[in-house]
Protein backbone atom coordinates (compact mmCIF):
# COMPACT_ATOMS: atom_id res chain seq x y z
CA UNK A 1 0.00 0.00 0.00
CA UNK A 2 1.26 3.53 -0.88
CA UNK A 3 2.42 5.90 1.66
CA UNK A 4 2.40 9.05 1.89
CA UNK A 5 4.98 11.73 3.49
CA UNK A 6 2.43 12.55 6.20
CA UNK A 7 1.99 8.63 6.73
CA UNK A 8 5.96 8.66 7.58
CA UNK A 9 6.00 11.78 9.25
CA UNK A 10 3.29 10.20 11.32
CA UNK A 11 5.33 6.61 11.72
CA UNK A 12 7.87 8.82 13.25
CA UNK A 13 6.11 10.33 16.08
CA UNK A 14 3.73 7.66 16.78
CA UNK A 15 6.99 4.99 17.22
CA UNK A 16 9.03 7.59 18.48
CA UNK A 17 12.02 7.42 15.83
CA UNK A 18 14.45 8.92 16.84
CA UNK A 19 16.86 8.67 14.25
CA UNK A 20 16.24 8.68 10.12
CA UNK A 21 18.51 7.28 7.56
CA UNK A 22 18.44 8.73 4.08
CA UNK A 23 19.92 6.03 1.89
CA UNK A 24 20.75 6.85 -2.10
CA UNK A 25 22.55 5.06 -5.15
CA UNK A 26 25.84 6.33 -6.37
CA UNK A 27 26.77 5.51 -9.93
CA UNK A 28 28.34 2.33 -10.30
CA UNK A 29 25.51 1.03 -7.97
CA UNK A 30 26.44 0.96 -4.03
CA UNK A 31 24.20 2.91 -1.16
CA UNK A 32 25.61 5.72 0.49
CA UNK A 33 23.45 7.01 3.27
CA UNK A 34 23.14 9.61 5.79
CA UNK A 35 21.45 9.85 9.41
CA UNK A 36 19.55 12.81 10.71
CA UNK A 37 17.42 13.52 13.96
CA UNK A 38 13.95 13.32 13.59
CA UNK A 39 13.12 17.17 13.79
CA UNK A 40 15.61 17.58 10.86
CA UNK A 41 12.63 15.91 8.58
CA UNK A 42 9.44 17.83 8.06
CA UNK A 43 6.72 17.62 4.79
CA UNK A 44 9.17 19.88 2.80
CA UNK A 45 11.87 17.21 2.65
CA UNK A 46 9.83 14.89 0.60
CA UNK A 47 9.43 17.78 -2.08
CA UNK A 48 12.68 20.01 -1.75
CA UNK A 49 15.06 17.59 -0.25
CA UNK A 50 17.27 17.65 2.33
CA UNK A 51 20.82 19.47 1.31
CA UNK A 52 24.17 17.30 1.47
CA UNK A 53 27.77 17.56 -0.44
CA UNK A 54 27.71 15.54 -3.61
CA UNK A 55 31.38 16.49 -4.45
CA UNK A 56 32.90 13.30 -2.96
CA UNK A 57 30.49 10.66 -4.79
CA UNK A 58 31.71 8.67 -7.13
CA UNK A 59 31.11 9.89 -10.94
CA UNK A 60 28.86 13.02 -9.43
CA UNK A 61 29.46 16.79 -8.88
CA UNK A 62 33.44 18.51 -9.26
CA UNK A 63 33.99 20.46 -5.74
CA UNK A 64 33.08 23.74 -7.35
CA UNK A 65 28.84 22.64 -7.85
CA UNK A 66 28.63 20.18 -5.57
CA UNK A 67 25.45 21.44 -3.63
CA UNK A 68 22.64 18.49 -4.12
CA UNK A 69 19.38 17.30 -1.94
CA UNK A 70 18.52 14.31 -1.30
CA UNK A 71 14.37 13.64 -1.80
CA UNK A 72 12.96 11.16 0.19
CA UNK A 73 10.30 8.59 -1.55
CA UNK A 74 7.77 8.06 0.99
CA UNK A 75 7.06 4.75 -0.35
CA UNK A 76 10.66 3.30 0.71
CA UNK A 77 9.84 3.77 4.60
CA UNK A 78 11.27 0.45 6.84
CA UNK A 79 12.74 0.12 9.79
CA UNK A 80 16.39 -0.62 9.64
CA UNK A 81 16.80 -4.27 11.24
CA UNK A 82 20.76 -3.77 11.77
CA UNK A 83 20.95 -0.52 14.32
CA UNK A 84 20.60 -0.85 17.95
CA UNK A 85 18.69 2.98 18.14
CA UNK A 86 15.36 2.33 16.12
CA UNK A 87 15.76 3.73 12.56
CA UNK A 88 13.61 4.70 9.56
CA UNK A 89 15.24 4.39 6.39
CA UNK A 90 14.14 6.12 3.27
CA UNK A 91 15.58 5.82 0.19
CA UNK A 92 16.26 9.09 -2.19
CA UNK A 93 16.54 10.17 -5.48
CA UNK A 94 18.89 13.31 -6.44
CA UNK A 95 18.07 17.00 -7.15
CA UNK A 96 19.57 20.06 -8.04
CA UNK A 97 18.75 22.48 -5.44
CA UNK A 98 19.44 25.79 -7.40
CA UNK A 99 17.13 24.57 -10.65
CA UNK A 100 14.89 22.22 -8.96
CA UNK A 101 15.45 19.57 -11.64
CA UNK A 102 16.18 15.74 -11.03
CA UNK A 103 19.69 15.31 -11.39
CA UNK A 104 20.90 13.95 -15.13
CA UNK A 105 23.42 11.78 -13.03
CA UNK A 106 20.95 9.79 -10.51
CA UNK A 107 20.15 6.60 -11.44
CA UNK A 108 17.00 6.34 -9.81
CA UNK A 109 15.70 9.53 -11.53
CA UNK A 110 16.97 7.78 -14.67
CA UNK A 111 15.29 5.14 -13.91
CA UNK A 112 11.85 6.87 -13.40
CA UNK A 113 12.72 8.57 -16.72
CA UNK A 114 12.43 5.79 -18.27
CA UNK A 115 8.93 5.24 -17.27
CA UNK A 116 8.12 8.07 -18.17
CA UNK A 117 9.62 7.31 -21.78
CA UNK A 118 7.25 4.15 -21.74
CA UNK A 119 4.52 5.95 -20.92
CA UNK A 120 4.97 8.99 -23.53
CA UNK A 121 5.17 6.08 -26.27
CA UNK A 122 1.38 5.17 -25.84
CA UNK A 123 3.17 1.45 -26.33
CA UNK A 124 2.37 0.41 -22.25
CA UNK A 125 1.96 2.55 -18.85
CA UNK A 126 3.91 -0.35 -16.86
CA UNK A 127 7.24 -1.66 -17.06
CA UNK A 128 7.43 -4.85 -14.57
CA UNK A 129 11.10 -6.45 -13.92
CA UNK A 130 12.00 -9.59 -11.98
CA UNK A 131 15.84 -9.58 -11.30
CA UNK A 132 17.29 -12.81 -9.69
CA UNK A 133 20.45 -12.34 -8.03
CA UNK A 134 22.99 -15.21 -6.60
CA UNK A 135 25.43 -14.69 -4.64
CA UNK A 136 28.18 -16.28 -2.66
CA UNK A 137 28.66 -16.87 1.35
CA UNK A 138 32.54 -17.09 2.27
CA UNK A 139 33.96 -18.03 5.47
CA UNK A 140 37.37 -16.16 5.17
CA UNK A 141 37.70 -13.43 2.30
CA UNK A 142 41.26 -11.86 1.92
CA UNK A 143 42.58 -10.16 -0.75
CA UNK A 144 45.30 -7.76 -1.50
CA UNK A 145 47.64 -5.86 -4.09
CA UNK A 146 51.34 -3.85 -3.99
CA UNK A 147 53.67 -3.30 -6.02
CA UNK A 148 55.47 -6.17 -5.13
CA UNK A 149 52.18 -8.89 -4.22
CA UNK A 150 48.75 -9.49 -5.29
CA UNK A 151 46.32 -12.15 -4.00
CA UNK A 152 42.50 -13.47 -3.27
CA UNK A 153 42.03 -16.18 -0.78
CA UNK A 154 38.28 -17.50 -0.44
CA UNK A 155 37.52 -20.53 2.04
CA UNK A 156 34.17 -21.93 3.04
CA UNK A 157 33.07 -24.80 4.70
CA UNK A 158 31.08 -26.26 2.25
CA UNK A 159 34.31 -26.01 -0.48
CA UNK A 160 34.52 -28.93 -1.98
CA UNK A 161 38.35 -28.11 -1.96
CA UNK A 162 38.04 -28.79 1.94
CA UNK A 163 37.08 -32.47 1.65
CA UNK A 164 40.68 -33.56 2.81
CA UNK A 165 41.02 -30.75 5.14
CA UNK A 166 41.64 -31.34 9.13
CA UNK A 167 38.72 -29.28 10.66
CA UNK A 168 37.77 -28.64 14.20
CA UNK A 169 36.00 -31.90 15.66
CA UNK A 170 37.01 -33.82 12.47
CA UNK A 171 36.15 -33.85 9.03
CA UNK A 172 32.43 -34.31 8.54
CA UNK A 173 32.32 -34.26 4.55
CA UNK A 174 29.09 -33.87 3.26
CA UNK A 175 30.90 -30.96 0.70
CA UNK A 176 28.38 -30.31 -2.59
CA UNK A 177 30.82 -31.22 -5.56
CA UNK A 178 31.74 -28.69 -8.36
CA UNK A 179 28.69 -27.72 -10.37
CA UNK A 180 26.46 -29.98 -7.75
CA UNK A 181 25.22 -27.72 -4.90
CA UNK A 182 21.84 -27.18 -6.55
CA UNK A 183 19.22 -28.03 -4.18
CA UNK A 184 20.50 -30.33 -1.82
CA UNK A 185 19.57 -30.73 2.01
CA UNK A 186 21.18 -30.47 5.21
CA UNK A 187 23.62 -31.82 6.59
CA UNK A 188 24.99 -30.50 3.02
CA UNK A 189 23.46 -27.30 2.48
CA UNK A 190 24.53 -26.02 5.74
CA UNK A 191 23.11 -22.14 5.10
CA UNK A 192 19.59 -22.90 5.58
CA UNK A 193 18.74 -21.09 8.86
CA UNK A 194 21.18 -18.36 7.55
CA UNK A 195 19.06 -18.05 4.06
CA UNK A 196 15.72 -18.14 5.90
CA UNK A 197 16.54 -15.44 8.50
CA UNK A 198 17.82 -13.28 5.12
CA UNK A 199 14.75 -13.98 3.51
CA UNK A 200 11.90 -13.03 6.27
CA UNK A 201 14.57 -9.89 6.90
CA UNK A 202 13.77 -8.74 3.66
CA UNK A 203 10.05 -9.25 4.06
CA UNK A 204 10.34 -7.14 7.59
CA UNK A 205 11.73 -4.47 5.37
CA UNK A 206 9.09 -4.45 3.03
CA UNK A 207 10.42 -6.89 0.06
CA UNK A 208 7.66 -9.32 -1.43
CA UNK A 209 9.30 -12.84 -1.03
CA UNK A 210 8.64 -15.87 -2.21
CA UNK A 211 11.67 -18.92 -1.85
CA UNK A 212 15.27 -19.19 -1.06
CA UNK A 213 17.59 -22.17 -1.83
CA UNK A 214 20.97 -23.15 -2.78
CA UNK A 215 22.78 -22.66 -5.77
CA UNK A 216 24.94 -24.78 -8.72
CA UNK A 217 28.26 -24.09 -7.10
CA UNK A 218 30.26 -25.45 -4.29
CA UNK A 219 31.85 -23.10 -2.10
CA UNK A 220 27.82 -21.54 -0.33
CA UNK A 221 26.32 -20.34 -3.85
CA UNK A 222 23.03 -19.07 -2.81
CA UNK A 223 19.91 -17.32 -4.74
CA UNK A 224 16.63 -15.70 -2.65
CA UNK A 225 13.26 -15.34 -4.51
CA UNK A 226 11.52 -12.24 -4.40
CA UNK A 227 8.47 -11.32 -6.61
CA UNK A 228 8.87 -8.57 -9.80
CA UNK A 229 7.67 -5.30 -9.37
CA UNK A 230 7.54 -1.75 -11.26
CA UNK A 231 11.15 -0.51 -12.38
CA UNK A 232 11.94 1.74 -10.00
CA UNK A 233 10.40 -0.58 -7.05
CA UNK A 234 12.14 -3.77 -8.06
CA UNK A 235 15.32 -1.59 -8.36
CA UNK A 236 14.67 -0.12 -4.30
CA UNK A 237 14.17 -3.50 -3.39
CA UNK A 238 17.06 -5.40 -5.05
CA UNK A 239 19.25 -2.73 -3.39
CA UNK A 240 17.24 -3.78 0.18
CA UNK A 241 18.00 -7.47 -1.12
CA UNK A 242 21.60 -6.85 -1.48
CA UNK A 243 21.63 -4.79 1.95
CA UNK A 244 20.68 -7.38 4.17
CA UNK A 245 22.10 -10.55 2.30
CA UNK A 246 25.24 -9.15 3.54
CA UNK A 247 24.28 -7.54 6.89
CA UNK A 248 22.78 -11.36 7.62
CA UNK A 249 26.15 -12.81 7.02
CA UNK A 250 28.17 -10.71 8.36
CA UNK A 251 26.02 -11.17 11.77
CA UNK A 252 26.93 -14.97 11.29
CA UNK A 253 30.29 -14.19 11.07
CA UNK A 254 30.73 -14.77 7.61
CA UNK A 255 30.52 -12.73 4.14
CA UNK A 256 28.01 -12.24 0.70
CA UNK A 257 29.25 -11.61 -2.63
CA UNK A 258 27.65 -10.85 -5.45
CA UNK A 259 31.01 -10.45 -7.48
CA UNK A 260 29.71 -12.48 -10.59
CA UNK A 261 32.97 -15.39 -10.66
CA UNK A 262 34.47 -15.59 -7.37
CA UNK A 263 35.78 -19.24 -7.76
CA UNK A 264 37.70 -20.56 -10.92
CA UNK A 265 36.05 -23.73 -12.62
CA UNK A 266 32.52 -23.42 -11.27
CA UNK A 267 29.56 -21.86 -11.89
CA UNK A 268 29.26 -18.15 -11.41
CA UNK A 269 26.81 -15.50 -10.16
CA UNK A 270 24.54 -14.31 -12.42
CA UNK A 271 21.10 -11.77 -12.20
CA UNK A 272 18.74 -13.28 -14.67
CA UNK A 273 16.02 -10.31 -14.97
CA UNK A 274 12.33 -11.04 -16.19
CA UNK A 275 10.26 -8.34 -17.34
CA UNK A 276 7.27 -7.32 -19.47
CA UNK A 277 4.90 -4.27 -20.75
CA UNK A 278 1.42 -4.17 -19.39
CA UNK A 279 -1.09 -1.30 -20.23
CA UNK A 280 -4.29 -0.53 -18.26
CA UNK A 281 -3.60 -3.27 -16.36
CA UNK A 282 -3.56 -5.89 -19.23
CA UNK A 283 -0.65 -7.95 -20.25
CA UNK A 284 0.78 -7.45 -23.83
CA UNK A 285 3.57 -9.62 -24.20
CA UNK A 286 0.93 -12.95 -24.44
CA UNK A 287 -0.13 -13.55 -28.08
CA UNK A 288 -0.05 -16.52 -30.67
CA UNK A 289 3.71 -16.45 -31.25
CA UNK A 290 6.49 -18.41 -30.80
CA UNK A 291 6.08 -20.09 -26.77
CA UNK A 292 2.58 -17.97 -26.53
CA UNK A 293 4.37 -14.30 -27.30
CA UNK A 294 2.67 -11.69 -28.76
CA UNK A 295 4.54 -9.47 -31.57
CA UNK A 296 5.33 -7.00 -29.37
CA UNK A 297 7.39 -9.16 -27.34
CA UNK A 298 9.32 -10.16 -30.07
CA UNK A 299 10.12 -6.73 -31.29
CA UNK A 300 11.02 -6.11 -27.61
CA UNK A 301 13.44 -9.41 -27.89
CA UNK A 302 14.87 -8.12 -31.41
CA UNK A 303 16.04 -4.91 -29.48
CA UNK A 304 17.56 -6.40 -26.60
CA UNK A 305 19.70 -8.62 -29.14
CA UNK A 306 20.59 -5.92 -31.47
CA UNK A 307 22.10 -3.42 -28.53
CA UNK A 308 23.20 -6.15 -26.83
CA UNK A 309 26.73 -5.71 -26.63
CA UNK A 310 26.31 -1.83 -25.79
CA UNK A 311 23.85 -2.99 -23.13
CA UNK A 312 25.95 -5.50 -21.15
CA UNK A 313 27.87 -1.89 -20.25
CA UNK A 314 24.96 -0.97 -17.76
CA UNK A 315 23.99 -4.82 -17.13
CA UNK A 316 27.31 -6.34 -16.42
CA UNK A 317 29.75 -3.48 -16.27
CA UNK A 318 32.36 -4.99 -13.91
CA UNK A 319 36.01 -6.62 -15.35
CA UNK A 320 34.71 -9.80 -13.55
CA UNK A 321 31.01 -10.22 -15.08
CA UNK A 322 33.17 -11.56 -18.41
CA UNK A 323 35.14 -14.07 -16.37
CA UNK A 324 30.98 -15.76 -16.18
CA UNK A 325 30.11 -15.35 -19.42
CA UNK A 326 32.11 -18.04 -20.74
CA UNK A 327 31.06 -21.26 -22.29
CA UNK A 328 30.19 -24.33 -20.47
CA UNK A 329 28.84 -22.59 -16.98
CA UNK A 330 25.06 -22.54 -18.10
CA UNK A 331 26.63 -19.18 -19.46
CA UNK A 332 24.06 -17.15 -21.87
CA UNK A 333 26.74 -15.78 -24.22
CA UNK A 334 24.26 -16.23 -27.19
CA UNK A 335 22.75 -13.66 -28.75
CA UNK A 336 19.09 -15.52 -29.15
CA UNK A 337 16.54 -16.58 -27.83
CA UNK A 338 14.91 -19.72 -26.73
CA UNK A 339 12.13 -21.46 -24.84
CA UNK A 340 14.40 -23.63 -22.53
CA UNK A 341 17.97 -23.26 -24.16
CA UNK A 342 19.61 -21.79 -21.21
CA UNK A 343 23.08 -21.03 -23.01
CA UNK A 344 20.38 -18.38 -24.80
CA UNK A 345 20.74 -14.87 -23.73
CA UNK A 346 16.79 -14.39 -23.69
CA UNK A 347 14.78 -17.68 -22.04
CA UNK A 348 11.25 -17.55 -22.14
CA UNK A 349 9.61 -19.31 -18.93
CA UNK A 350 6.86 -21.11 -18.65
CA UNK A 351 3.47 -19.21 -17.93
CA UNK A 352 0.78 -22.39 -17.45
CA UNK A 353 -1.74 -20.45 -20.04
CA UNK A 354 -1.58 -17.44 -17.75
CA UNK A 355 -1.28 -14.30 -19.95
CA UNK A 356 -0.11 -12.54 -16.60
CA UNK A 357 2.87 -14.75 -16.25
CA UNK A 358 3.87 -13.79 -19.84
CA UNK A 359 7.40 -12.53 -19.88
CA UNK A 360 11.05 -13.07 -20.96
CA UNK A 361 13.99 -13.65 -19.03
CA UNK A 362 17.38 -11.89 -20.01
CA UNK A 363 19.98 -14.07 -18.77
CA UNK A 364 23.23 -11.73 -19.02
CA UNK A 365 22.92 -9.66 -16.22
CA UNK A 366 24.93 -10.30 -12.98
CA UNK A 367 24.36 -7.94 -9.90
CA UNK A 368 27.47 -5.75 -10.44
CA UNK A 369 25.34 -3.91 -12.04
CA UNK A 370 23.41 -0.60 -11.01
CA UNK A 371 19.72 -1.84 -10.75
CA UNK A 372 18.72 1.53 -12.38
CA UNK A 373 20.70 1.81 -15.22
CA UNK A 374 20.29 -1.90 -16.00
CA UNK A 375 16.40 -1.48 -15.76
CA UNK A 376 16.41 1.21 -17.64
CA UNK A 377 18.73 0.39 -20.64
CA UNK A 378 17.49 -2.95 -20.64
CA UNK A 379 13.69 -1.71 -21.22
CA UNK A 380 14.87 1.52 -23.54
CA UNK A 381 16.39 -1.38 -25.85
CA UNK A 382 13.26 -2.87 -25.82
CA UNK A 383 10.85 -0.24 -26.81
CA UNK A 384 13.53 0.82 -29.32
CA UNK A 385 12.61 -3.14 -31.08
CA UNK A 386 8.77 -2.24 -30.61
CA UNK A 387 9.32 1.13 -31.99
CA UNK A 388 11.28 -0.11 -35.38
CA UNK A 389 9.93 -3.87 -35.49
CA UNK A 390 13.11 -5.24 -35.05
CA UNK A 391 12.75 -8.98 -35.74
CA UNK A 392 14.89 -11.02 -33.27
CA UNK A 393 15.59 -14.08 -36.14
CA UNK A 394 14.80 -17.67 -35.38
CA UNK A 395 14.54 -19.23 -31.85
CA UNK A 396 17.76 -21.14 -30.81
CA UNK A 397 16.26 -24.46 -29.64
CA UNK A 398 18.60 -26.73 -30.11
CA UNK A 399 22.05 -27.82 -28.00
CA UNK A 400 24.34 -25.45 -28.89
CA UNK A 401 26.85 -28.25 -28.40
CA UNK A 402 25.73 -30.08 -30.97
CA UNK A 403 26.18 -26.93 -33.41
CA UNK A 404 29.20 -27.46 -36.03
CA UNK A 405 31.53 -24.45 -36.11
CA UNK A 406 29.80 -23.22 -38.96
CA UNK A 407 26.66 -23.17 -37.75
CA UNK A 408 27.98 -21.29 -34.02
CA UNK A 409 29.88 -18.90 -35.80
CA UNK A 410 25.88 -17.78 -36.88
CA UNK A 411 25.15 -16.83 -33.39
CA UNK A 412 26.38 -13.55 -32.30
CA UNK A 413 27.55 -13.41 -29.41
CA UNK A 414 27.93 -11.30 -26.12
CA UNK A 415 31.21 -9.04 -25.97
CA UNK A 416 34.33 -11.31 -24.44
CA UNK A 417 35.54 -8.30 -22.08
CA UNK A 418 33.99 -5.14 -20.45
CA UNK A 419 36.37 -2.71 -22.66
CA UNK A 420 34.49 -4.35 -25.80
CA UNK A 421 31.06 -3.40 -23.95
CA UNK A 422 32.37 -0.21 -23.37
CA UNK A 423 33.65 0.14 -26.84
CA UNK A 424 29.86 -1.43 -28.25
CA UNK A 425 27.89 1.42 -25.78
CA UNK A 426 30.62 4.16 -27.72
CA UNK A 427 28.99 3.24 -31.07
CA UNK A 428 25.64 2.35 -29.85
CA UNK A 429 23.91 4.41 -27.66
CA UNK A 430 21.11 6.73 -29.52
CA UNK A 431 18.64 4.00 -28.09
CA UNK A 432 18.90 5.48 -24.45
CA UNK A 433 20.06 8.93 -25.55
CA UNK A 434 16.98 9.80 -27.95
CA UNK A 435 14.78 8.56 -25.36
CA UNK A 436 15.79 11.24 -23.25
CA UNK A 437 15.85 8.83 -20.51
CA UNK A 438 19.96 9.24 -20.61
CA UNK A 439 21.91 11.93 -21.52
CA UNK A 440 24.75 11.71 -24.08
CA UNK A 441 27.10 13.41 -20.91
CA UNK A 442 25.74 10.54 -18.66
CA UNK A 443 27.31 7.67 -20.81
CA UNK A 444 30.54 9.84 -22.13
CA UNK A 445 30.93 10.21 -18.02
CA UNK A 446 29.84 6.34 -17.15
CA UNK A 447 32.17 5.10 -20.25
CA UNK A 448 35.65 7.40 -18.28
CA UNK A 449 34.83 6.52 -15.40
CA UNK A 450 34.94 2.71 -16.34
CA UNK A 451 38.15 3.40 -18.24
CA UNK A 452 39.52 5.64 -15.45
CA UNK A 453 38.82 3.52 -12.35
CA UNK A 454 38.77 -0.07 -13.70
CA UNK A 455 40.07 -0.87 -17.12
CA UNK A 456 43.34 1.04 -17.11
CA UNK A 457 44.06 0.27 -13.40
CA UNK A 458 43.71 -3.38 -14.14
CA UNK A 459 46.30 -3.35 -17.53
CA UNK A 460 48.90 -1.81 -14.83
CA UNK A 461 48.98 -5.08 -12.63
CA UNK A 462 50.48 -8.18 -13.30
CA UNK A 463 48.01 -11.10 -12.57
CA UNK A 464 49.52 -14.48 -10.30
CA UNK A 465 49.17 -16.38 -13.16
CA UNK A 466 51.21 -14.61 -15.05
CA UNK A 467 54.12 -15.73 -12.90
CA UNK A 468 52.94 -19.63 -13.69
CA UNK A 469 53.06 -19.01 -17.53
CA UNK A 470 56.19 -16.96 -17.47
CA UNK A 471 58.24 -16.60 -14.83
CA UNK A 472 60.72 -18.71 -16.05
CA UNK A 473 60.52 -17.33 -19.72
Amino acid sequence: MSKTPEDVLKMIKDEDIQIIDLKFVDMPGIWQHCSFYQDQIDESSFTDGVAFDGSSIRGWKAINESDMSMVPDANTAWIDPFYQEKTLSLVCSIKEPRTGEWYSRDPRSIAQKALDYLSATGIGDTAFFGPEAEFFVFDDVRFDQTENKGYYYVDSVEGRWNSGREEAGGNLGYKPGYKQGYFPVAPTDTLQDMRTEMLLTMAACGVPIEKHHHEVATGGQNELGVRFATLVESADFLMTYKYVVKNVAKKYGRSATFMPKPLFNDNGSGMHTHQSIWKGGEPLFWGDGYANLSQMALHYIGGLIKHAPALLAFTNPSINSYKRLVPGFEAPVNLAYSQGNRSASIRIPLSGGNPKAKRLEFRCPDATANPYLAFAAMLCAGLDGIKNEIDPGNSLDVDIYDLTPEELSKIPSTPGSLEDALESLQNDYKFLTDTGVFTEDFVENWISFKLDNEINPMRLRPHPYEFSLYYDC
